[in-house]
Formats: structure tokens, sequence, C-alpha cells
């Protein structure tokens, strides 16, 4: 299990073995790298811990540690953990700044003590075999043990064709859980306890001053880049021609006694939108050290081979890849980034935001007009598939079947038509197929106004299982830890005790947040139209990767006839290469599916 981790850890590794546990740890040597090793013991060796991660608060936290008598033989931040283990119990997750997965041994009371950071940036996986509990940062470890049978979760797929990625606690593995976010577990000779620590109900501010509010942000911000910056080598940057990252880049200049070594990839067919030469600006005002790399469509037809693999979760993402190449590109020259990721999410910074926010002029219009408006729109032959998921979705009344809509570019006529045999079974859209996923998250904020709901639950949602998951997987994959400043859950806290007008102003998203960067970056780089992470993928699926999508999609061999109905298949391939409709989400996860399953079911 532990040899299956060994790209997340190149630099050791290290166990502790008894009669009813066995633990085991691969180190990338970040904080205290002569001392860090792990598992790490407290003073009397009745602890033990093996960790993923980072606790940026280390330094204040191990002096405060000291205080209470406890006495520490390395500078790590690992033994931090076990120490605060020992004082506060299970509610030293609550001391903790940072992004983690742990396990703890009591060889005294006998329980194990599980826990993953508060929005899911490190992952956690756990199955039971027989009487055996599993753990691991990944999948590929628990499949290792001879009496785990590989099947599909059927549920889990119907939420994959929703969501676009798996919501926890699921995984496509039947059996296999992933620890949700802000949960920990213990477990005993008898109980699994699973429980949520940190469960903020937000509480909007009704008075405040905008000028006040700035202030504060940023000095929250700032100080989440610079605890983020605490490393023991050299600490790069995940680079792009936007706000987010540039103002990461100005921050860490301030505290970098060296130029900033910054990163960026571009797409070949994708002039108009790449972020190189955007970000190879930012890189000169900065004086930072700049490496940047162009992608084609043989880099990914190549990297498909191992993708899954990597992965090992199948995900609408059809940018994934290239951040596995980001990655390799800079664990060539550093061993951490940091990355300008979880901004959009609590700040209102993506285009489905602005239909959420109109749906509520939209329900006031009268039903024979946003009918036909809704008709005349499904019926447009181009390519509108984000307009007529945003359309379908205004007119819908309950808030989760809504946000559901709006996630799911499969729908429900498409699900009817596509799905087969026992998933067209269990295919129910009375509840819009799976959306009591998001029902327990959904319920914290129902007091809220819908906007705001939406952004909560993205940010524990679709952030930690399909962005977050993505990025952790792909960076590992090259022994390269990636940090994330904006979701330090302070600013996290900060930003959803805000009124959802000074998240999205008018058609302004990320508004406060836009303000607020202006003290590091020019007006110009700040309220630069936004290109996301642009590519051609669409173009390369009609030509140069069309092969590959026949294979996998219309071979002899394929898996996609067990759940999907082949003919319809050839409809949508047919539409998408025609340039009829715009399938390229519909097409990459149907792909992906098929590529997650020859990776791990064909064995």
């Amino acid at each position: 299990m532990t040899t299956a981790l060994a790209h997340r850890g190149p630099d050791g590794e290290g166990y502790y073995l008894n009669r009813e546990i066995g633990m085991g740890h691969r180190r990338l040597s970040i904080i205290d790298v002569e001392g860090g090793k792990q598992p790490i013991c407290n003073e009397d060796e009745t602890l033990q811990v093996v960790f993923n991660g980072e606790i940026y608060n280390y330094v204040e936290l191990r002096e405060e540690l000291k205080r209470f008598g406890h006495q520490f033989k390395t500078v790590s931040d690992t033994e931090v953990i076990v120490h605060a283990y020992e004082q506060w119990g299970s509610d030293c997750v609550n001391h903790f700044n940072g992004m983690f997965a742990f396990a703890i041994f009591n060889t005294v009371s006998r329980t194990l003590f599980l826990a993953r950071d508060h929005l899911g940036i490190k992952p956690l996986y756990a199955t039971l075999v027989g009487n055996q509990v599993l753990f691991a940062s990944e999948i590929g470890p628990l499949l290792q043990h001879p009496d785990f049978r590989r099947e599909v979760d059927l549920s889990a797929l119907a939420e994959l064709f929703t969501f676009r990625f798996v919501p926890s606690p699921k995984t496509l593995f039947n059996g296999i859980f992933k620890l949700p976010p802000a949960h920990w577990m213990k477990v005993d000779g008898k109980d699994i306890e699973i429980r949520r620590f940190w469960n903020d109900v937000p509480k909007q501010r009704t008075r405040y001053s905008e000028h006040d509010l700035i202030e504060e942000y940023q000095a929250l911000f700032e100080d989440a880049v610079r605890l983020q910056m605490r490393s023991d080598v050299p600490v790069g940057l995940f680079l792009s021609s936007g706000v987010d990252s540039g103002a990461l880049l100005a921050i860490m200049s301030q505290h970098s006694h060296r130029p900033v070594q910054t990163f960026t990839i571009g797409f070949e067919g994708a002039d108009r939108t790449n972020e190189l030469e955007g970000a190879r600006q930012s890189a000169l005002q900065f004086g930072a050290e700049h490496h940047s790399m162009m992608l084609s469509h043989r880099d990914y037809i190549t990297y498909f081979e191992r993708y899954m693999g990597d992965l090992e979760e199948p995900v609408a993402h059809e940018p994934a890849p290239a951040f596995y190449f980001l990655a390799q590109m800079t664990s060539a020259h550093v061993k951490v980034a940091l990355a300008g990721q979880g901004a959009d999410e609590p700040w209102a910074g993506y285009d489905r935001y602005l239909g959420v926010k109109l749906s509520s002029l939209y329900s006031r219009l009268p039903t024979s007009l946003t009918g036909l408006l809704a008709s005349l729109i499904g019926r447009v032959p181009l390519p509108m598939e984000r307009l007529k998921r945003g359309v379908a979705s205004l007119a819908e009344p309950d808030v989760l079947t809504r946000f559901a809509k709006i996630y799911s570019f499969f729908s429900a006529d498409m699900k009817a038509q596509l799905y087969k045999g026992a998933l067209k079974v269990s295919f129910d859209e009375s509840r819009y197929g799976t959306k009591e996923a998001l029902r327990a998250l959904q319920s914290n904020v129902d007091h809220l106004d819908p906007l705001s709901q939406m952004l909560y639950i993205d940010t524990r949602a679709n952030l930690p299982d399909d962005l977050l998951m993505v990025a952790d997987k792909t960076s590992m994959a090259n022994s390269l830890e990636v940090r994330v400043p904006f979701l330090d859950h302070r600013l996290v806290q900060f930003i959803e005790s805000l009124p959802p007008g000074l998240k999205l102003k008018g058609m302004t998203g990320k508004y406060l947040h836009k303000k607020a960067m202006t003290k590091w970056l020019p007006s110009e780089t700040v309220y630069r139209k936004k290109k996301g992470f642009a590519h051609p993928v669409a173009n390369w699926l009609r030509g140069p990767m069309k092969a590959l999508v026949d294979d996998c999609l219309l071979s002899s061999d394929s898996y996609m006839p067990r759940y999907f109905e082949r003919g319809y298949i050839q409809q949508m391939l047919k539409r998408h290469e025609q340039g009829r409709e715009q399938f390229m989400r519909h097409i990459y996860l149907l792909v992906s599916l098929e590529l997650w399953h020859r990776t791990f079911m064909s064995k």
C-alpha cells in the first residue's frame, strides 16, 4: 500500500506496526528536512501519527504547546499534530490552519483518529474489508488488498452525470468513500464514528464600512500568503494573467529573499485566449524567474495512457490533464508551489453565479413568457450548451433542483435517452437524479439567499471533489506540493460573512475582492476579462483526438455500452463533429469514464 504512494513522497518511507494496526508513510521533505521522518510519536510513544499536508501555524502552536509542558524532539509541523491531539483530543483540528489528512493511533485506548482539513484540500479515502479498516491519501493503495472487490457504484455514477464529479462521501468504487472536508473519523474495536468539526453557519453583516472590510480582507490575505510561504525549500507559483495569481506574486515578492519562480502553460491553437503573454508581463513586473510551455493535442493523447491512474476519479474537467504538465514543469525547479485556486467559488467569480442572481428576476416574469423563451432557446440549432442549461434552470422554483440543473450539462431528456440497463432503471428524475447529495450542505444555509447558498455549496463540494482533487492528484503525481492561500479557512469565513452584493455587484463578480487587490496590482490587471483555463479541447475532439474518442466510445471492447445507448452516443459525436451542438464536456466525461474503466476494472 505504501509503495503505491511512492510518487507522493519520494524522499523516504516509514512504518509503525503492531498486532492491531499498520501505518505507512511516504515523505516529501519540505519542513524539517533532516528531522521530520514519519511516523512521529509523542514523549511516551503512546501516540503515533502519519500525515500528509502542511500545518501552516505550526510555529505558533509549537510555542503554545511548549507552555503546556510538551517536549519536542523535532522542528517539524507533523510533531505539532501529535502533541496537539495529546493536549486537546479531537478538538485539535480546530487549532490547525493548514491542509491536512492525518491518522493518529492511540496505543493505550486502541483507537484510530483520522481527520481531513476544513475545505478538503488534501484527500482521504477509506474502506471496510471484512473487519479491517483501510485508509490512504489515494484510492490505489486500498485496491492492493486482495479481498477488495472492484465494483462500480451505480448511484455514484448517476451523481457523476449530474454534478460532473462524485460528491463526497461517495466514490465511483463501491465501498470506498471519501472522508468529507472538515470531518474526523474515530475507529475503535466496536464502532466507527464520523463527525463534522467545522460547521460554522454564515452570519452576514448588516452594518459595515466597505473601506474597513477591504482593509480587513487585505490583512487576512497577506497573512495567509505569509504563512503558506513557510518552507525549508524554495516555493514557486502557478502564474496566469489574472488577478488572483498576480496578487500572490506581488506578496510573495515582498516576502522572498530571491526571485520567485513562476510557471505558466498555454495551448496550441488557442492564441487569442492563452495566458502566456499576460503571465510573462506579470512575472517581469515583479522580477520573477519565469518558465512557460505550450501544450498540444499530442500531449493530451500521450498522457491519457496514465491519466486516470493519476486522477482515480473521472470528472468533466477537460483542462485537468494540463495541470499535470504544469506540475511536471514546476517540479523540475521547486518542491512547493502556491496556486490561485479557491477565489472564484466564495467570491462569485464564475458566470453561472450571474444566472443564480437573475433567477429571482426571471421568476417574476409571466410563465407564458418564460416558457416561450426556454422553448425557443432549447430549439436553437447552435452550440449554446451553457446558455440552454442556464435558461432551463432559471424557472425551477426549488433552489436545490435549480443548482443541480445548473451543474448538469446532461439534461433530464439527454439522460433518459442515454441511460440503459440498471442505470436507466434507477434513474429518478423527480429527484433530479441525485440532488440529495448536496442536501446536507444546503440545509445549513437555506435561510440565506440563493446566491449565497450556491457559493457555500460550491466551496465545500465542487472545489474539493473536482478542482482541488485534480490539483492534488496531478501535482503529487509529480511529487509537487501545491498550496492554496485563498482557501485559508479564516478568509473563507470572512467572505461568507459578507452580503451577496459585495461579491456580485451588478454584473461584476468578485467585487470587493477586486477592489482589495488594487493594493498590489494595477487596475488594468485586476479588471482584465477573465480567461480561466482557456483551451482548444473542443476542436481537438473533433479533429486530432477523434480517433481516440471513437476508440473509447465506439470500439467493440468499450465499457460504455454497459451503461449507455451506443446509438445516442453516436448522435452526440456526429452533432459535435458537425458543429451543430457543443458536446465537448459530455464527450470528455464519457471518454474519462471509459479510461477509468480500462485503468481499474479490467484487472
